[in-house]
């Protein structure tokens, strides 16, 4: 593997954005790979707040389980924390291209900051994030697991049919319907989610970022079509199927879950995701693998140097206004 740098949006890239030049196609394959960073980490500039930087607005608001049709709770009433960034360059109206991050009240720190910085330095597109935490809980049984480990489509739908339309209307802002305009994130199972939102819905979404991945035999309820759960992208998925027009950063560290399990557990972090890397490199997707030394679970130090990063690459091609 080869050294982690950094990329900007430059004049070159936008001006293939004039015209009839596609996003997809502008996109080129700069950053694409497999990099190795670490040992030592250290937080990018990019989380410090400047003067003289415009910052976003944060609404946050809470979600009752009686108000869900599709995640009314499988072990009684829960609540859910969501926070809203709209950078103060948004014109109400607009349709706004978006971020979505699962955990997300975890990204408050980091998330925020980075986009206002490379926002009003005209790296990114004036953007929204919605900020979203699970119902609870971890693992098989919990309504985080439901939510984040499942399979299928039913996360995704939950985001568009009531997360969106209650922020679209409560804080006066829209969202863009392009697919290049949609993105979404998360460590762990809720990156898990991130792909999977993409996968099943490549026309909602198609910027995906990933830290520590849950792509392991997770999913609960089982499910015939996937056995084995997002383990399953890497094994069937990706390599069965024809590539979708996702583009994906993903991250795993070298101390992370299961790191020293066998492959018959189905629940060795490293594993999972070198093989998504590696399956995605093979149908030819537009990929970023990072893998960090010295690092562990989803481990802070490595989003606080990577996330600026992670996001450049991830809207290469998408115009910036």
């Amino acid at each position: 593997m080869t050294k982690f740098f950094r990329f900007t949006c430059g004049v070159a890239l936008l001006a293939l954005l004039s015209g009839n030049v596609s996003a997809r196609a502008a996109e080129g394959t700069e950053g694409d790979g497999d990099f190795q960073i670490g040992p030592t980490y250290a937080n990018a500039p990019e989380l410090t707040v400047k003067e003289g930087v415009p910052k976003g607005a944060l609404h946050e608001f809470v979600m009752k389980s009686e108000e869900s049709k599709i995640y009314p709770g499988i072990k009684g009433a829960y609540q859910r924390k969501v926070c809203v960034y709209v950078p103060s360059q948004y014109v109400a109206g607009t349709p706004a291209p978006f971020i979505v991050a699962q955990d997300g009240l975890g990204y408050k720190g980091t998330l925020p900051p980075v986009l206002d910085n490379l926002i009003h330095e005209g790296k990114l597109p004036v953007m929204i994030a919605i900020l979203i935490n699970s119902g609870g809980g971890d693992s098989k049984g919990s309504e985080r697991g439901l939510e984040y480990d499942t399979v299928s489509d039913r996360y995704t739908m939950f985001i568009e049919t009531e997360v969106l339309p209650r922020i679209a209307k409560e804080f006066n802002v829209t969202f863009t319907r392009d697919p290049e305009g949609r993105a979404t994130m998360g460590g762990s199972s809720g990156g898990a989610a991130a792909f999977t939102m993409g996968w099943f819905h490549p026309e909602l979404y198609r910027r995906i970022l990933t830290y520590s991945g849950t792509y392991v035999a997770q999913e609960w309820p089982d499910n015939p079509k996937s056995p084995h759960g997002a383990w399953e992208y890497h094994a069937h998925f990706i390599p069965e199927s024809e590539p979708k027009p996702l583009r994906i950063w993903l991250e795993v560290s070298e101390k992370d879950n299961g790191a020293n399990r066998a492959e018959a557990s189905y629940h060795n972090w490293v594993m999972a995701n070198q093989r998504m890397a590696a399956a995605l490199k093979a149908k030819g997707y537009h990929y970023h693998y990072v893998y960090a030394l010295g690092a562990g679970h989803t481990d802070g130090k490595v989003t606080r140097q990577t996330l600026p990063e992670a996001l450049l690459w991830l809207w290469r091609g998408y115009p910036v206004k």
